[in-house]
């Protein structure tokens, strides 16, 4: 077995307006999320769920997190490869369907990295990377659904 990690944070409930959860539409979703010497990042759910469009919502944090995996495990890759990547952009993006009974699961997400190398050379291993890294990324390893990418390369 390897190495093993543990993570810790914080969520905390910011929402209740004097009557906790009497119903429905009588909380507000918002909430922090804390980490020790991180700063606090404010928390909602989706609007579709009554949520704050204005704050971070769980399903975005989970788009988030495939997308940097994905990103840092590429440019590790890269980088142990003599790949040369001087900029790096990707707008995600992801489908979540709902179910019945108050339920629901993502069913896809797309990575649509932008990535620059130095030398025309460097190409096709800098499209090839992302399948590597795509292997060995940590979040993607821990999701049942497809994570797909559809990447970009650019020389500059």
């Amino acid at each position: 077995m390897g190495r093993q990690h543990s993570y810790r944070a914080t969520v905390r409930w910011t929402g209740n307006t004097g009557s906790g959860t009497s119903g429905y539409r009588g909380y507000e979703r918002s909430h922090d999320i804390l980490g020790d010497g991180k700063p606090t990042l404010r928390g909602s759910a989706d609007p579709a769920f009554l949520g704050d469009p204005g704050c971070w919502n769980p399903e975005e944090f989970l788009l988030v997190s495939l997308s940097q995996c994905h990103m840092l495990t590429y440019l590790s890759v890269c980088a142990r490869d003599g790949v040369r990547i001087t900029a790096y952009e990707d707008v995600a993006t992801g489908v979540m369907e709902e179910a019945a009974g108050h339920s629901g699961r993502f069913t896809e997400v797309v990575l649509n990295p932008v990535v620059t190398v130095a030398d025309e050379a460097m190409v096709e291993r800098a499209r090839s990377a992302h399948h590597d890294a795509h292997q060995a990324c940590f979040i993607a390893n821990s999701v049942n659904f497809p994570v797909r990418h559809e990447p970009t390369i650019r020389v500059g």
